[in-house]
């Protein structure tokens, strides 16, 4: 197991290529189970997340191929496929669940187990299932294992509880296949659904408003392959806006999704973070000692990303003043807190809110990684404390950041990836 030595108080400067998005690789790769014919992806971010969907896809029958320093993968559909997803790879990476959809789908069957993932909430799949029985499957869930059939799936009109956006994902790529239109609403509008759909409509689909709360797809006959490329990822993008902000450094930041960047544009600029978007992908980032916490409210997309809570607290406990964080999406996601006091942070937690008081020296110390937006909280305020800090635990950090040290150190961190004790 692998660890991260990080020596703070070095403003970073430099530029920073964004990667592919891993929330909109990932259901495209499961995508592929629904095709006919070979697809080629392009801007696929080499991670663990997209290692462990690789294996995934490779148990159930597809040929597959990553070429890393390409970014490319190539998926040849099963011609035979398996029909099951087995718990040691579905208990690492909740993403999993979305072959389910896909192949009951395409294959009228499937057997996948109840998935794992970071330990944030329960983000439970009932959603999924109550929405795939409403398009006529059969499911039951046995010894840990979802257990799906149909002959084949009907159009149905689906109301979702809330925007979840695995269910969004998993019901928009079953009915795809479907006899008839699927109507769904309250569905997530994020820029990852939106790309998803881009991709499927590619291949042959029928979707039509996506990133809205309504999608309506009506059911082909058969998808084909396509060539796409994944768009670039927000979340990493934001995070490497608050390294800049946290070391009071100067970053540019090159393949930003500026379209889906504003709730996070808006926040850091409130903050007194100096951001310019000098053209369609590249931004300009400027942090210094002038920076105020605010108050922030994690909601569903276009509101305040619950990715971007943990480091956004990090950058806080630095700035001047208080500010108050609440957390809708998950209840289990202020696990960074702990650890960032660790290092000298000063923050409450009541429930869902917590209350940093910034103006911090933070200090460096050992401490412990949770889950992956915690990891990236913790090398984010490890980048500014004075001293050495050491991140334990990152093959969380992982599965979402690729290659995050090499990149830091390209802005002149110091920052060193050691094998731990």
């Amino acid at each position: 197991m692998d660890r991260l030595v990080i020596k703070g108080g070095n403003p970073l400067k430099g530029e920073v290529t964004i990667s592919g998005a891993k929330n909109a690789a990932l259901p495209i790769m499961f995508a592929t189970l629904l095709l006919s014919k070979k697809t080629i992806l392009h801007n696929v971010p080499d991670l663990k997340d997209i290692s462990t969907a690789k294996k995934l896809l490779e148990i159930l029958g597809c040929g597959i191929k990553y070429y890393p320093e390409k970014k490319i993968c190539v998926v040849e559909p099963p011609e035979f496929p398996e029909l099951e997803a087995p718990y040691n790879l579905v208990r690492t990476m909740r993403a999993s669940i979305l072959c389910l959809g896909p192949l009951l789908a395409k294959r009228k069957s499937a057997r996948v187990a109840l998935p794992g993932g970071c330990a944030i909430g329960s983000r439970p799949v009932d959603l999924h299932l109550k929405a795939l029985k409403k398009m006529g499957a059969e499911i039951e869930v046995v010894e840990g294992y979802i257990e799906a059939r149909c002959d084949r799936l009907k159009g149905a009109h689906i109301t979702f509880d809330f925007p979840t956006v695995g269910g969004t994902e998993n019901i928009l790529m079953a009915a795809t296949l479907a006899k008839g239109e699927t109507i769904l609403e309250n569905a997530a509008r994020e820029p990852e659904i939106v790309d998803l759909a881009n991709f499927l409509n590619k291949c042959g689909a029928k979707i039509k408003g996506h990133g809205t709360a309504v999608i309506s797809i009506k059911g082909v006959e058969a998808l084909s392959g396509t060539t796409y490329s994944v768009i670039s990822d927000r979340i990493e993008a934001g995070t490497y806006m608050v390294a800049a902000a946290i070391t009071r450094g100067e970053v540019y930041l090159k393949n930003v999704p500026i379209c889906a960047m504003d709730a996070v544009f808006e926040k850091l600029r409130e903050m007194g973070v100096f951001i310019e978007v000098l053209d369609n992908d590249k931004v300009k980032v400027i942090g210094d000692d002038s920076i105020q916490c605010v108050d922030i409210i994690t909601q569903p997309y276009p509101g305040f990303p619950t990715d971007m809570q943990a480091q956004f607290m990090a950058l806080m406990c630095t700035a001047n003043g208080t500010g108050i964080i609440k957390e809708t999406i998950f209840e289990n996601r202020f696990m960074q807190a702990v650890e960032l006091m660790r290092l000298g942070a000063d923050i409450k937690i009541a429930g869902d809110t917590a209350i940093v008081r910034g103006g911090r020296k933070l200090k460096g110390a050992p401490v412990m990684a949770s889950d992956l937006r915690a990891s990236a909280a913790l090398v984010l305020a490890g980048l500014a404390a004075q001293g050495t800090t050491i991140v334990r635990r990152i093959y969380h950090l992982d599965r979402g950041y690729e290659y995050m040290e090499k990149k830091l150190s390209a802005l002149g961190a110091h920052i060193l990836r050691e094998k731990d004790d």
